[in-house]
């Protein structure tokens, strides 16, 4: 984001940063970025991770290190979050919080560590069989509908790795029964959906394989007001009513914090910092960098 200053000569420009605050306290990226590699240092460690979870973890990472090619983004990365726990994952641009989610999912490049689920290793899965085996779904940040699929064919294609197409057909169904927003544009093509609409039918496509963990990422992207708060009821309702375990990445570390069992900040590929999600929240140095304050 940047915010108008007057520059030499009293010429207009423009001051990069988030743009947040009074012009005396906005920050620019690069001093975000250096401030934050300072709170990587004594970083939590594997076992403090561990605390924050309640009861019997369901997904661990441990010792990760994963990237895109030969480039390493991810150096040494534990994770933990409980059965229907939700996590967040806040930081500055480039500090590696999709590739987490990416990595789990199985679209990066490991080159050490683990990642299990309910105890058992995924790492070397592919997607489709942590989909199908492992109970995992990815909800892409980018619009990812079928624009000239009808709502329903889109849900019957988050049901392409089921053996049989009538169990596809009934768990959408079971959306339509919960989601009348959906039901009531069954038939509609999906290009013409609003876009808390369109958020709403890609979470719903990643539930016709009942998975038991939820990769999201930025959820409330490029979405009005209106619609990031249906969206984060939405995944509220999901963890709380239906039992799914949450990961997520959000632009919007406020909303996300707010929303969150846990939190961690990441920085340069490490957790430099993690706690329940209203105790970082409330911490003024991640007030400072990421939300603002």
């Amino acid at each position: 984001m940047a915010q108008d200053g007057t520059g030499k000569g009293g010429k207009k420009g423009k001051t990069r940063g988030y743009g947040l605050g009074g012009i005396d306290t906005i920050m620019s990226v690069d001093d975000v970025a250096r401030q934050a590699e300072a709170l990587a240092e004594g970083g939590p460690d594997r076992a403090a991770l561990h605390e924050l979870v309640e009861g019997e973890p369901l997904v661990v990472i441990d010792g990760l290190r994963a990237g895109y090619g030969k480039m390493e983004i991810l150096h040494d990365l534990c994770l933990a979050v409980g059965r229907r726990q939700s996590l967040c994952l806040i930081g500055p641009n480039g500090a590696g919080k999709s590739t987490v989610l990416h990595s789990i999912f199985g679209f990066t490049n490991i080159f050490a560590g683990t990642i299990s689920i309910g105890g058992t290793d995924v790492t070397r899965m592919s997607p489709k069989d942590k989909l199908k085996a492992a109970g995992i779904a990815y909800i892409l940040q980018d619009n990812s509908v079928f624009p000239d699929m009808t709502v329903e064919e889109n849900l019957w294609m988050g049901g392409f790795l089921q053996n049989q197409p009538a169990h596809a057909r009934a768990a959408a169904e079971r959306v339509f029964a919960k989601y009348t927003r959906l039901r009531e544009r069954r038939g509609q093509k999906a290009g013409t959906l609003s876009g808390g609409e369109r958020r709403l039918l890609e979470i719903s496509r990643a539930l016709i394989m009942e998975p038991e963990v939820l990769l999201v990422d930025e959820p409330s992207i490029g979405l009005e007001p209106r619609f990031i708060d249906m969206v984060f009821e939405i995944l509220e309702d999901l963890q709380k009513t239906e039992g799914k375990t949450i990961i997520m990445v959000e632009q919007n570390a406020k909303k996300g914090l707010e929303f969150a069992d846990i939190g961690y900040v990441l920085v340069s590929g490490q957790v430099a910092m993690a706690g329940p999600g209203d105790t970082l929240l409330a911490d003024p140095q991640v007030g400072r960098l990421f939300l603002g304050g």
